[in-house]
Parts: C-alpha cells; structure tokens; sequence
C-alpha cells in the first residue's frame, strides 16, 4: 500500500522509535448510494475524523475496519479500493501508529452507532456530508486538544484528499 504521509510534528529521531509501542490501524472513506462521506464529530474536541481504529490482536486488517465501521458508524462496508498508509509518531504517547485506510461503500442500510464509554463521553456524532463538504469540515477542524489537532485531523484530510480520484472512479459503481 502507498504512503501518503509521515506525520512527526515533535520531530522523533529514528532511535527513539525502538522504544516506541506499536500501534496499527484501519479507517475508511465511506460513502453511501447517494455519495456521502461518513464523518465522526467529536463534540468535546471541536474536531472531525474519519471512522476507524486499532486493529485488535486476533483480527487482520479487514476485521478491524468492517468491526470498527459497524461500531462508529452503524454500517456493513464494502471495501472497494485501497487509498495508502499514513504513519505517525506520536512522541507525547511513545507511540508509533501506522493506519491503512481504504474506500468503502455501505453495504445494506445505515445502522446507528454503538459508540464506547470514551467516545461517547467526548460526544461523538455520526455525520454524513458531500466530499467538499466532508473535506472542509475536517480542513476547517479546530481540535482543542493536540492528537485531534496534530495527528489525526492531518491524518484524515491527508486520507480524504488522497481518496478524490478513486472516489471519481468509483462514483458511478456505488
């Protein structure tokens, strides 16, 4: 898969990285039969992000996506095309993050969300918006905490504006 992105902004050397925790994760640019993008809005951060996380240890990366989608975003996906990696090191958590993130289409009807304690304590809220609008929401994002800020609204605009052509190419299959 393509790297889009390496996201260091506390400039983490390569030796510090060996004693980092490891992290790998999948998200999704997910689009409905009408071509809208499924965004998460977290109320208590200011920020948008896309549908995803962790890939848990006995699921591969297919597992977790389609189990974090149904999660977040109360939907069956479909993926239908790979988008590209994106790795973070996130120096405040020791941590270095790599996500995959693929276009997917939702498979039957839109389903609500069974969102976590924690994500419902920091008020997330499914939204569904046309690409420019999805894109500006998350480019206009202003996260007031510094993950939201400094890793995972550049991570997803990155993924989102990365997604555009195979969006266009898809567009009339979903």
């Amino acid at each position: 898969m393509k790297l889009i992105k390496i996201i260091n902004p506390e400039g983490v050397l390569e030796e510090e990285v060996g004693d980092y925790r490891v992290r790998e994760a999948g998200r999704a640019v997910v689009m409905d039969s009408d071509g809208m993008i499924a965004l998460l809005y977290v109320t208590e951060k200011s920020y948008y992000k896309l549908p995803g996380g962790g890939i848990e240890d006995t699921e591969d990366k297919m597992m977790a996506l389609k189990r974090e989608c149904q999660e977040e975003i109360g939907c069956d996906v479909e993926v239908i095309g790979e988008i590209g990696t994106i790795i973070e090191y996130r120096k405040i958590f020791s941590l270095k993050q790599t996500s995959y993130c693929y276009l997917a289409k939702v498979k039957g009807e839109k389903g609500k969300p069974d969102f976590t304690d924690s994500e419902k304590a920091n008020g997330f809220k499914q939204v569904w918006l046309p690409y420019n609008e999805a894109l500006k929401a998350l480019r206009d994002s202003k996260a007031t905490n510094v993950e939201g800020g400094a890793y995972i609204v550049p991570r997803d605009t990155a993924f989102l504006q990365e997604a555009k052509d195979l969006i266009k190419k898809y567009e009339n299959k979903i």
